[in-house]
């Protein structure tokens, strides 16, 4: 169980960095707007024919100003997204839509409460609501959710999609299955959750203002023991977990910045930043929680970097040197530690220990230091250029650092050169002979733990999934696969050799028929195409990378196609099916007027084939498509180019309107019935622009067809030529 939790929140911690990666480029906007448009800085260096107001570099900067701060004001959104797609674990895209729907949903929902609650009257928010506890989000006035609500539609979402992705439904409704119904029960799900969230959310965010109180008031100690334990889960993986709340969140203090009640370190000195014009000093208690990085990782982990290549045996001094110079460079620019800590991390837990205390002090001293310097990632030159010396000492006391970081550079290099010495250990340069000079990584540090727990991945094997290696080996292995995608019936392939695709594997695997064009392979599975595609792609990321051949003989075995399985005359069915007697038949009629023909003669290989079903093709004359029978509609595929449709009878049909119709995206359809929705024989559920289909799609020959043919059911032709709307098309004949 713990381990299972340790691994969660690391997951957790990873799924936070893809919406951090964003911070970096919208703060460098942000900062470098701010600073080139702020009048005292251009008035200091002298710049106002070139940056004043009315130039054209103004008014870029002003721009690059705006796009910054967007990014920050939309932080929640971002999250929700960003989140949702580092905790998936296939179909990610999938997740991302689902979690942006569903973050509208549940800030539509609370808005819903918050008017029928009277706590947002005609669009105002209602004077005896607490003044911060309603925000705007996305144009919906919502409560103040903050970070925490993006990260709660992340995760939340995450957990639906990992669950669901896969699903399977009932015939009837397959269309929806798989991918697609992720985003149908997240909006179900987070409808409620935001109506849930009204009622708990209040005194939740009471508990935060409370905690943040808490932190904010227990000064400078509680900044040394913010840092300690950031830089101490560092091994973990888990300090984002930690931090982000400190960042972004009214754990970390709240105060109002141009009249706007800010919460969160981060997002305070980047709204101070945005008023910079009206800002004395930026705030040190926002920042305490990052100013102190930029002490130990432009000045302190380099004085440890050079500490280790002083201790460096003179043989592989310089192969020592040139490492720990670009890991030193690394962290001075950029703020990135990880060549440098996961180093003696590595070879001496030790001296982690001391940066632990060192690093962790930093924060503290930059705190009584009252430095406000705000950063976007990490401690690194390029963020302390931008938000410290561009804003002027008078606002970040940036030159405070200098003598600091000089200081905290000698005890990093003295303590780690003396335990070096002291204790022997082998850090970069000091390793045994024939051990390799090498910096460390955190993949390393995994490693090590991974071949001392015994942990290890184990490819996927046929046995796991038997339907997604038969697949693959009729479609003539991995190595032969080069794109697998589907449409809402098809599994779309593309492949490197066509020749070694076997259709009779690929029948036995389940699908109604293979459809070759060129190298692209459409293996027709129905409606829940989208599982058999989502577990192929998970087969093949661990499947092996070989390529199968001369296997059409076995595979006609396994998928039962032997020729001599037909009939006497060469038709399919035996000898005693064809002598059975008819005991019921079922009648289908034409959905529209037209030219009805068997389905033989369809202008499409696959319906021709019967692989999607039997039936007949009716070639449409009307406008309007109607129900043949009485019964209820299943489903409209989205592109409306096809209705599912359910007979009273127990007959399930699909009207398949037009050949390769589905490229149309819903041009020249209209829908008239919803899903689900009970109708009577000849009442309209399309609307047709026949002109437009016959322009633009290869044919508006329509299959009618039925798609669960029992063993014992055939169909029988009833009409040939002209056919009315409602006349009889096709007889079921069911045998005994």
């Amino acid at each position: 169980m713990k381990d299972k939790i340790f691994g969660v929140l690391q997951r957790v911690g990873r799924s936070f960095m893809l919406p951090i990666a964003i911070l970096p480029v919208a703060g460098l906007l942000l900062g470098i707007g701010s600073s080139f448009t702020n009048e005292t800085t251009i008035a200091t260096y002298g710049l106002t024919r070139v940056l004043g107001d009315g130039t054209i570099l103004h008014a870029l900067l002003v721009i690059m100003n705006q796009v910054g701060s967007v990014v920050f004001d939309n932080l929640p959104l971002i999250f929700a997204v960003g989140v949702a797609i580092g905790m998936a674990k296939k179909e990610k895209s999938v997740a991302a839509l689902a979690a942006m729907v569903a973050y509208f949903v549940m800030n539509t929902a609370i808005n819903a409460m918050l008017i029928l609650n009277g706590k947002i009257v005609g669009g105002e928010i209602a004077k005896n609501v607490l003044e911060g506890t309603i925000t705007t989000s996305c144009g919906i006035q919502t409560l103040q959710l903050g970070v925490f609500g993006g990260i709660i539609v992340g995760l939340g979402v995450a957990a639906l999609h990992n669950r669901f992705y896969k699903i399977s439904l009932p015939n009837a409704l397959s269309f929806f299955g798989g991918t697609r119904f992720v985003p149908i029960i997240s909006t179900v799900v987070y409808m409620f959750v935001g109506i849930a969230l009204y009622f708990v959310w209040p005194p939740v965010q009471n508990g935060i203002y409370a905690l943040g109180g808490l932190v904010t008031g227990s000064g400078y100690v509680g900044t040394l023991i913010f840092g300690l334990v950031k830089r101490a889960l560092i091994p973990f993986g888990l300090h984002h977990v930690f931090y982000m709340p400190f960042w972004q969140t009214a754990v970390g203090g709240t105060m109002e910045v141009a009249g706007k009640m800010v919460a969160g370190g981060q997002n305070i000195f980047f709204a101070q930043l945005a008023d910079a014009g009206n800002i004395a000093h930026f705030s040190a208690d926002a920042t305490r929680y990052f100013s102190g990085e930029f002490i130990f990782m432009i000045f302190g982990l380099p004085g440890a970097a050079l500490a280790m290549y002083q201790c460096a045996k003179p043989e592989k001094k310089k192969a020592a040197g040139g490492l720990l110079l670009s890991a030193a460079l690394a962290c001075m620019l950029t703020g990135i530690t990880e060549p440098l800590e996961f180093s003696f991390l590595f070879v001496a837990p030790a001296l982690f220990v001391v940066q632990v205390i060192l690093a962790g002090s930093c924060y503290m001293i930059a705190h009584m230091l009252n430095i406000a310097v705000g950063l976007t990632f990490s401690g690194g030159f390029l963020d302390f250029f931008l938000f410290g010396i561009l804003q002027g000492d008078a606002k970040t006391s940036w030159l405070k650092v200098i003598p600091v970081g000089i200081i905290y550079f000698f005890l990093y290099y003295f303590i780690f050169k003396f335990m070096i010495k002291k204790f022997n250990f082998k850090t970069p340069g000091r390793e045994d002979d024939d051990t390799e000079t090498k910096l460390y990584t955190k993949a390393d540090v995994n490693a090590r733990k991974a071949e001392q727990g015994g942990e290890g991945g184990a490819a996927v094997s046929e046995e796991a999934d038997p339907l997604s290696a038969a697949i693959t080996r009729g479609l003539g292995g991995k190595r032969n696969i080069s794109d697998v995608d589907c449409c809402a019936t098809r599994l779309r392939c593309t492949v490197n050799k066509a020749e070694l695709v076997n259709d009779a594997l690929l029948k036995s695997t389940g699908a109604s028929g293979v459809v070759h064009k060129g190298n692209g392979v459409q293996v027709i599975y129905g409606p829940n195409v989208t599982v058999v595609k989502s577990n192929l792609e998970d087969y093949l990321e661990t499947a092996p990378d070989v390529e199968y051949t001369g296997e059409t003989e076995n595979a006609q075995k396994a998928a039962g196609t032997d020729a001599s399985d037909d009939g006497e005359d060469g038709k399919s069915g035996t000898k005693q099916e064809r002598e059975a007697e008819v005991v019921k038949s079922i009648i289908i009629s034409s959905p529209f007027k037209g030219v009805a023909a068997d389905l033989s003669t369809t202008p499409d290989e696959a319906f021709a084939g019967k692989m999607m079903g039997d039936g007949a093709v009716v070639t449409p004359e009307d406008t309007v498509v109607r129900a043949p029978e009485d019964g209820e509609v299943a489903f409209v595929f989205e592109t409306k180019h096809a209705v599912g449709f359910m007979t009273d009878s127990g007959v399930s049909l699909l009207i398949h309107v037009g050949i390769d119709t589905v490229k149309l995206n819903g041009e020249g359809f209209k829908v008239m019935v919803e899903n689900g929705q009970k109708v009577k024989k000849g009442d309209p559920m399309l609307e047709l622009d026949l002109d437009y289909l016959k322009e633009h799609a290869p044919s508006v020959a329509t299959p009618i067809l039925c798609t669960e043919l029992e063993d014992n059911q055939k169909i029988r032709l009833l009409k040939e030529g002209e056919i009315g709307a409602g006349e009889a098309l096709f007889a079921i004949d069911i045998y005994e």
